[in-house]
């Protein structure tokens, strides 16, 4: 049986934790940078964990995360 494949563009979106939760990156921090406050540009640095709902469908994308 073959390898199974990891979709590549999932792999550049997410990272794993030490105890094994799935991270991405939050919105809004493209554009339009100059209407958003010091604060929220601060708060929006941070990665955010994937939301338990979509979790099982991103680890059949990264079968070797």
């Amino acid at each position: 049986m073959p390898k199974m494949k990891t979709k590549r563009a999932a792999r550049k979106r997410v990272k794993k934790t030490a105890t094994g939760k799935l991270m991405r990156a939050g919105a809004y921090k493209q554009h339009k940078l100059e209407h958003k406050s010091p604060k929220q540009k601060r708060k929006l640095r941070k990665s955010k964990p994937i939301a338990k709902a979509d979790e099982q469908r991103i680890r059949v994308l990264l079968p070797y995360l």
